[in-house]
């Protein structure tokens, strides 16, 4: 699909890109379930160690975190960027600047932070940025909830998918993020994310992915259960050909109003057993996390940066 100033706009005045489908006349100043217009919005655009080590390498990630979010978890690790309160509004020749800029840095790839809510600004972006000598990978780095219509427009654009699958209980996901459809409609995505991409395909000089989808899924106290649930669902439809990301970075931020459940931190033990469990059923290709991940100082300060 083609994008195009008039597609945008087009876009942006009936907006259905998430499954929200809150219809928001975004081109007339009315904001989405997202929090956002039509203009584009972005926190920070930097070189980023602290993804997957096939997504960093030695050189970081160049990332760009766009303002809003379709979900607003209540334990948002990003809130003040998911909520909209901090942020810039640029250009799209801006941002496929910003792009070259971080190429320039020698970033491993582009890695999209929460991209969905601006799909058709950030394709238009890309796409200018690749006539001008863009040839990194892309990364798309998204939450999961996606409408698999609206992922189409990154077909070819994308390299690498990276999709949190939150939740498999409909229940969880409706206590937590609002979305009692989270599991059918991130599942959905992520089928079409591996449509798109395939196998994963690394650089065998650098070890950096160059293809493929990694799917993040960070525990939440409590919800062992459901976390099983979600490895065993990957595992049965996946195999290894997709990555998983097992993350024990959970953080219940200061100031946040949390239920009692989860206003804690993953104990070792919980994590070491999840992690036995994803070995025990047959997860070769994945990733783990070492040490005191669950750190506020592990989230980056959205201040504009490259912006």
């Amino acid at each position: 699909m083609e994008i195009t100033l008039e597609t945008i706009a087009e876009i942006m005045q009936d907006c259905t890109l998430c499954p929200r489908q809150c219809h928001a006349r975004r081109t007339e100043g009315e904001k989405g379930f997202c929090g956002q217009g039509a203009a584009l919005t972005a926190a920070r655009a930097a070189l980023h160690y602290w993804e997957e080590p096939c997504l960093c390498g030695d050189t970081g990630s160049g990332t760009v975190f766009f303002s809003g979010c379709s979900l607003k978890c209540i334990y948002c690790q990003n809130r003040p960027i998911a909520l909209g309160e901090t942020g810039r509004e640029i250009s799209l020749h801006r941002l496929a600047e910003i792009f070259l800029e971080l190429q320039e840095k020698n970033a491993a790839n582009i890695n999209l932070v929460t991209p969905g809510h601006f799909l058709p600004q950030i394709a238009y972006s890309l796409t200018l940025a690749k006539k001008q000598g863009l040839n990194l990978p892309i990364v798309y780095n998204t939450g999961g909830y996606e409408e698999v219509s609206s992922l189409k427009i990154m077909d070819g654009l994308v390299d690498v998918y990276m999709p949190d699958l939150k939740y498999f209980s409909s229940e969880l996901s409706a206590k937590y993020s609002n979305a009692p459809d989270y599991f059918e409609k991130a599942s959905e995505a992520i089928k079409e994310m591996y449509r798109q991409t395939g196998a994963p395909v690394f650089d065998p000089a650098t070890g950096l992915m160059k293809k493929g989808v990694i799917v993040r899924h960070m525990l939440l106290p409590e919800c062992a259960g459901d976390s099983k649930r979600i490895l065993r669902y990957l595992y049965s439809t996946y195999g290894n050909d997709i990555y998983v990301s097992i993350m024990n970075q959970y953080t219940p931020l200061s100031g946040a109003d949390l239920p009692p459940e989860i206003n804690r931190r993953i104990t070792s033990r919980e994590y070491e057993k999840i992690l036995s469990f994803a070995e025990r059923i047959g997860i070769e290709n994945g990733y783990y996390q070492e040490g005191s991940t669950a750190e506020e100082s592990f989230i980056p300060p959205f201040d504009c940066e490259g912006i």
